[in-house]
């Protein structure tokens, strides 16, 4: 167990993490927390030892060169670093990883054990999945709980999926039971564009994790980036009559299976986002 010595008191922390790999299509979670780091200038906590976790023959570690020297070999790990948010009075755990290789159940042992210590009491874990959802729509956000309420309190979409899961299945089933509030959203990436990053479905999953938490997130160039990456992909979809031909009937099979209060929920949420970042920017 890694002994956190010497760092500082978190305030009411709140635990939002990802991982590259399985549980990330089109990059869409790594990048929401890539995109967090540099927002909110996080400092770093603490590091796992990727001797215990990964096979570097599987995920490799990476040199860096200068002048034909190497400069530094940076290897596969799992980080967490913390972060103030501007204008809020609890603190903001980020943990950035790679799904490991092994010892899964370790692993997720030293996460919550991390965890504990620094007194998180909250966690939503992100994630994304190849579906058949059209790039044109909104992207489809469904969610996993550790407890039944926590559905019915954030008014989420749950995730039906049985079968093999990823480190985030596994780490939210540890967290929650450890005591832990843990929510996991998933993000729909288009199969048939799945190659990263995919900006729309990252500004899709910080929105949500914002109505949970009620934490404005710093979206900063992300819905400018969506847009042009759906022009992008429009343009493409143009050029291939069969391509194009199969969107409009993932369209057409998207807007029949919409139910109006889905709807209606849709523009609710966003309304009362809009509510509150207008609000946060009246105070500033």
């Amino acid at each position: 167990m890694i002994e956190l010595e010497g760092l500082p008191e978190l305030v009411d922390p709140v635990l939002i993490a990802a991982f590259e790999g399985w549980n990330d299509a089109g990059e869409a979670s790594s990048g929401a927390l890539t995109h967090l780091e540099a927002e909110w200038k996080a400092t770093p906590l603490v590091e796992l030892d990727p001797e215990d976790y990964y096979d570097f023959q599987v995920t490799r570690p990476v040199v860096e060169l200068g002048d034909g020297i190497t400069r530094s070999i940076s290897w596969p790990t799992t980080r967490l670093l913390v972060a103030r948010p501007p204008g809020s009075e609890r603190d903001i755990v980020l943990l950035r990883g790679i799904e490991p290789n092994m010892r899964w159940r370790t692993f997720c042992s030293e996460i919550v054990g991390i965890c504990l210590e620094l007194g998180v009491e909250k966690a939503v874990l992100l994630g994304a999945l190849l579906n058949d959802s059209p790039h044109t729509r909104p992207v489809p956000i469904v969610g996993a709980v550790s407890d039944p309420g926590l559905a019915r309190t954030h008014n989420l979409e749950l995730t039906r999926y049985e079968g093999p899961t990823g480190i985030v299945g596994v780490l939210q089933h540890s967290l929650g039971a450890a005591g832990v509030e843990t929510v996991s959203l998933w993000a729909s990436v288009p199969h048939y564009v799945a190659q990263p990053p995919n900006p729309k479905a990252t500004l899709a999953l910080l929105q949500r994790v914002e109505d949970l938490i009620g934490i404005q997130m710093p979206l900063g160039e992300l819905p400018e980036e969506a847009r042009a990456w759906e022009h992008g992909v429009d343009e493409l979809a143009a050029q291939d009559s069969e391509v194009a031909e199969y969107v409009r009937e993932l369209e057409e099979r998207k807007d029949a299976a919409e139910l109006p209060e889905a709807s209606g929920d849709a523009i609710a949420a966003e309304f009362e986002r809009y509510l509150r970042r207008r609000d946060h920017d009246g105070d500033n």
